[in-house]
């Protein structure tokens, strides 16, 4: 009786392991159909013009011709010789693209979508454009440290073992610690890469790392946010309660001024962040329940300009 209870424990647990195996694939197949509208759209110029178009690096100087880039002239040959010369550049042949996603529990939030949901399409797009363009890709996932990484490489079979990676992933803590997760990438990347990090940003204090990043690589933020972390239905008496913390507060809903206030102070630090971002010379796509992933994403690789 012991034996037979012991295998039909073990038949259960496989069965479970192959039904979360199919769950997975399901819903690996179901971000690629969905993404692939807006993969296809970027594919057409957005993507390739606008991230491989700063994996370049410099190969000579030359004569101008009618239709270069004006602003590629070297200004200096160009006083030295009295003739427009222009800088040429060459595509690095080894581009990496790497996306780097926030797994903490405060992503698990969201009032019609989880911002984690949101998140994984975001992240699926990036990885089948890195993938349809020939580049490598690789992932970071973290939480209040980089609990995963995975090297760049290139292929179908590597970003789907990504998505794998990325849907499968539980994670080790439930806090957020940015500042760490980014210093701990940074010492991981070497060679000059493109890095998406994908997060709702509510971890202070990560501008110090974040600098150091930028200096070397190419760094795009994908901020992540839900209605209802700006703006409180009127509701009566309710508990609102930090994920990550477990600190509870009763507020009363109703009261006008207090959501006029939660709505001012949401705003303001989401303002101060973004201010922030701003004079780092970083770039940052906000994405929503308000701002669908596609119309940000294709915002974005529309109206990016290569530094």
């Amino acid at each position: 009786m012991l034996l037979l209870i012991k295998s039909w424990k073990k038949f259960a647990h496989h069965r479970t392991q192959l039904s979360e195996i199919k769950d997975l694939l399901k819903r690996i197949r179901e971000l690629e159909i969905k993404t692939k509208g807006l993969v296809d759209g970027m594919m057409a110029g957005s993507y390739k013009s606008k991230i491989r178009g700063r994996g370049i690096e410099f190969s000579e100087v030359r004569e101008y011709v009618l239709g270069d880039d004006v602003r590629h002239i070297d200004w200096n040959v160009t006083a030295r010789t009295n003739k427009l010369h222009v800088k040429e550049f060459v595509e690095e042949r080894d581009l990496r693209v790497y996306v780097i996603f926030d797994n903490s529990a405060s992503n698990e939030f969201g009032f019609m979508k989880s911002k984690k949901s949101i998140g994984h399409e975001v992240a699926a797009s990036i990885i089948f454009s890195a993938m349809k363009n020939n580049d490598n890709v690789g992932l970071g996932i973290f939480t209040d440290k980089l609990e995963q990484f995975v090297p760049a490489r290139k292929g179908r079979k590597h970003s789907l073992s990504l998505l794998r990676t990325l849907l499968a992933h539980k994670p080790k803590s439930i806090h957020t610690d940015i500042e760490s997760s980014l210093l701990q990438l940074h010492h991981i990347l070497g060679q000059h890469s493109v890095v998406f990090i994908i997060s709702d940003y509510i971890s202070p204090n990560f501008l110090r790392p974040l600098k150091f990043l930028k200096n070397r690589h190419d760094v795009v933020l994908i901020n992540i946010s839900d209605i209802r972390e700006s703006e409180l239905p009127d509701i009566g008496y309710t508990m609102l309660e930090d994920i990550e913390s477990g600190e509870q507060l009763m507020v009363n809903t109703s009261d006008t001024s207090f959501r006029n206030a939660f709505t001012k102070n949401s705003l303001e630090n989401h303002e101060k962040i973004k201010n922030d971002i701003k004079k780092l010379k970083v770039e940052m796509v906000n994405v929503s329940e308000q701002i669908p992933f596609d119309t940000a994403l294709r915002q974005f690789f529309n109206q990016r300009t290569r530094r």
